[in-house]
């Protein structure tokens, strides 16, 4: 019988994919959860000029070149507004909404 530890290609790949899903855990109520927080998170706790910016980086798919012609600033500009964005939304995800959203919306 064949070493199949070490081999490669796309049988491979098929058969670590079957593996990974059938030994993961249904996870689609946190994934939910983490959607809810990160929109409410969004809407409250990131100013208005880091969620354009997030938005257009992430959902648009723009560069940050493409960003700051489009708002007139820098794109070194635009860098450090999507790094501080994302600094709020990872310290409201981490400690301030998780408590907040599970009583506003109990599962």
């Amino acid at each position: 019988m064949p070493n199949t530890r070490y081999r490669r290609g796309k049988v491979y790949a098929a058969d670590m994919a079957m593996y990974s899903l059938q030994m993961s855990a249904d996870n689609s109520k946190e994934i939910s959860r983490l959607k809810r927080n990160l929109i409410r998170c969004l809407q409250e706790d990131v100013t208005p000029h880091q969620r354009q910016a997030l938005l257009m980086y992430y959902a648009q798919g723009l560069n940050m070149r493409e960003i700051g012609e489009k708002l007139g600033v820098d794109k070194s500009t635009v860098s450090r507004t999507i790094k501080r964005g994302e600094r709020r939304l990872q310290r409201c995800l981490r400690y301030g909404a998780e408590a907040y959203l599970r009583n506003l919306y109990p599962d």
